[in-house]
């Protein structure tokens, strides 16, 4: 038997930091699934063992141990009691990115090896998710959220429309804990993300691109120069906002129709990895 899972990507639309608690940065922050993702391929195996096969973006020499695929379905067998599984993960979502790609990874492995079992309930595979990741819970079933706490604390947002953004990907990537460090030395950042939310709910997509926001963007500035010029790239085309995305590096232009991504896209001259998204519903 074999089960196909799709793990989709995701862009956070705001990220504010409300503070610190237990060496952890608290977040509040309004995310959604878009159009990118990994493929999962997942088969039994008559033993408790888990084998890991990654391709793509240069995720083949990634140490089994360093592997939150592999530790998502080592905690699920020894959760649940089942056998292991060979799986196999075609990466397409960028590494490194603020994407998610890794928390997506492990999400989707939970969410296959249920299928693959039919066994684990919604709150079993939440506590593994958690205890992975801080936004793998909110993983599991992607779509528009509002994440709080670590990440862990997600309210699931039933929003229809669909966003249209142009995303450029810098080299050299941003390091998180770094991120965090230098956010510490000087906190200062205004909350975006209820008004966000509100212009989200409303649709209104200006009001939306005004209050994009990402209280980790004046940090992660300074540790790769390359997100500020991807910013200043994407600004130059007139979307409706610019944003970063988790820590970085990825940097995204919201723009009021696809059309407009096609036409942005078709005039970058950068040296950015650049493609188009749209957000989806995220897992069904």
């Amino acid at each position: 038997m074999e089960v196909r899972v799709k793990a989709y990507a995701k862009l956070n639309l705001t990220l504010d930091i409300t503070g610190v608690c237990g060496g952890w940065h608290m977040l509040d922050s309004l995310v959604c699934s878009v159009d990118v993702f990994d493929l999962i391929k997942l088969r039994k195996r008559k033993d408790k063992l888990v084998s890991v096969t990654m391709h793509g973006r240069g995720t083949e020499l990634l140490p089994h141990e360093n592997n939150n695929a592999a530790k998502a379905a080592e905690a699920f067998v020894s959760a649940l009691g089942t056998c292991g599984a060979d799986i196999t993960v075609y990466k397409n979502i960028p590494v490194g990115a603020g994407m998610g790609g890794s928390s997506a990874d492990a999400a989707g492995v939970l969410n296959g090896m249920a299928r693959l079992y039919g066994a684990g309930s919604a709150r079993d595979l939440k506590a593994l998710a958690d205890a992975l990741g801080s936004d793998t819970g909110y993983m599991l079933s992607g779509g528009f959220a509002r994440l709080s706490g670590r990440g862990e604390k997600v309210v699931n947002l039933d929003i229809s429309r669909s966003l249209h953004f142009l995303m450029l990907i810098p080299e050299g990537g941003v390091s998180t804990p770094q991120c965090y460090k230098k956010y510490d030395e000087k906190p200062q950042c205004a909350p975006v993300t209820d008004g966000a939310l509100k212009a989200l709910e409303r649709g209104d997509s200006a009001g939306l691109g005004a209050s994009l926001g990402n209280a980790l963007y004046a940090p992660a500035t300074e540790l790769n120069a390359g997100v500020a010029q991807a910013y200043k790239e994407l600004k130059a085309f007139s979307p409706l906002g610019v944003n970063m995305t988790g820590s970085g590096s990825g940097v995204y232009a919201l723009f009021e129709t696809p059309e407009l991504c096609d036409w942005a896209r078709s005039r970058y001259r950068g040296k950015a990895e650049c493609f188009k998204l749209k957000t989806v519903r995220g897992v069904k």
